[in-house]
């Protein structure tokens, strides 16, 4: 029967990874470093995914600003975006993620409303 796990594989990862940094974290320092940072943690990540989808959905910086992100809050999430992952959104790959903005708009217009001017 199928768990919320599905097979676990991410899990056995994540849980090897924990095991690895455990061993240099102190236990008494753990237990307040977790609940103080996993919330932001969650929310840096999740922020990051969505800014970097965004970002090849509406066909970037210009995309992003026509679609009424404000310049000084697109350059701090490429800032934010590069001191996480190394790269520039445009040109990072996100590993077993693949984005077909047209085949998103065709399906999306209705729900959304209008598509960016680059994809109209």
């Amino acid at each position: 029967m199928e768990t919320p796990e599905g097979q676990g594989i991410a899990k056995k990862a994540w849980d090897a990874y924990v095991k690895a940094v455990d061993r240099r974290v102190p236990p008494f320092v753990k237990g307040k470093l977790t609940s103080a940072l996993e919330p932001l943690g969650t929310t840096i990540v999740e922020d990051m995914i969505g800014f970097w989808v965004m970002w090849h959905l509406y066909g970037g910086f210009e995309g992003l600003e026509e679609f009424g992100m404000h310049k000084s809050t697109i350059w701090r999430k490429v800032a934010r975006f590069r001191k996480m992952t190394g790269s520039h959104p445009d040109v990072y790959q996100m590993p077993g993620i693949t984005i077909d903005p047209k085949a998103y708009w065709a399906g999306a217009q209705v729900k959304v409303g209008r598509t960016p001017k680059k994809h109209t």
